[in-house]
């Protein structure tokens, strides 16, 4: 059975003290309500160590939204996989939107990302997903297929169990629109196909696929009602506890 799961990408929002209250208060609340999926944050670097003291990693898993290409050294600036794992840490997100137009992340850059993550025991959420354009051009297949197969579809069927795939329709990100539950169930399905063809029946139906654009808790229900919608990715709406337990709700 593949997991139901609802990560927070924090992005570069909230100070260290900030983020320590925000983590306390999800703690509490789901502490309180048990989830009835599985729930990651995902938190600036900075975040980590702090957090991983805090949260119950029973309740909430731990993620970076990032992490290096190469594995030490002479790199200033740049945190490694292994310093992740060290934190605590359980997950990092891979190939965002925004780091592969404004960091200029390739598949190659993308593919060694990947491989360090797995090397050091983290789980990675891989984002795939099509610009505007690319959509009104009806691209989109052509685009997540390419991107799964620049960066992941190398790996052994063995290493890609790691893998939990994040769909973002770029043009749905921070703009508030959202794909329709229909468009995101079409694409997702077709997402789950080409894993198939790839991998086999049985690994595209335990692959977890998120949703990740403009997902809040008053569309999440129709969203996480879908056969091959398994959760969601969330940006804006993790930076609040209670918008965040809203969405982790719809699974109930």
């Amino acid at each position: 059975m593949r997991k139901k799961i609802v990560a927070g990408n924090w992005k570069m929002n909230k100070n260290l003290q900030e983020g320590i209250e925000l983590a306390k208060e999800l703690n509490e609340a789901l502490s309180a309500d048990k989830p009835n999926c599985d729930v990651v944050i995902c938190t600036p670097f900075i975040h980590l160590a702090k957090v991983s003291e805090i949260i119950d990693h029973e309740t909430i898993g731990l993620g970076a939204e990032n992490c290096a290409d190469k594995q030490k050294g002479a790199y200033t600036g740049e945190v490694s996989a292994e310093m992740v794992k060290s934190t605590g840490a359980e997950y990092v997100i891979l190939g965002h939107s925004e780091r592969r137009e404004y960091y200029n992340e390739t598949p190659e850059i993308l593919k060694e990302k990947v491989l360090l993550a797995l090397e050091n025991g983290l789980k990675v959420i891989f984002c795939i997903g099509e610009s505007l354009e690319q959509r009104e051009k009806n691209q989109q297949n052509e685009v997540v297929k390419a991107e799964l197969e620049g960066s992941v579809f190398n790996l052994s069927k063995e290493e890609f169990a790691n893998i939990v795939i994040a769909y973002e329709p770029i043009w749905a990100i921070g703009t508030g629109k959202t794909a329709t539950s229909e468009q995101a169930e079409e694409i997702h399905a077709y997402i789950r196909s080409v894993i198939e063809e790839k991998y086999g029946k049985e690994t595209a139906e335990n692959t977890s696929i998120l949703y990740g654009g403009s997902c809040k808790a008053s569309n999440a229900p129709e969203l996480f009602a879908k056969p091959d919608i398994d959760g969601g990715l969330i940006g804006g709406a993790s930076l609040k506890c209670a918008d965040f337990k809203g969405i982790i709700d719809a699974w109930k």
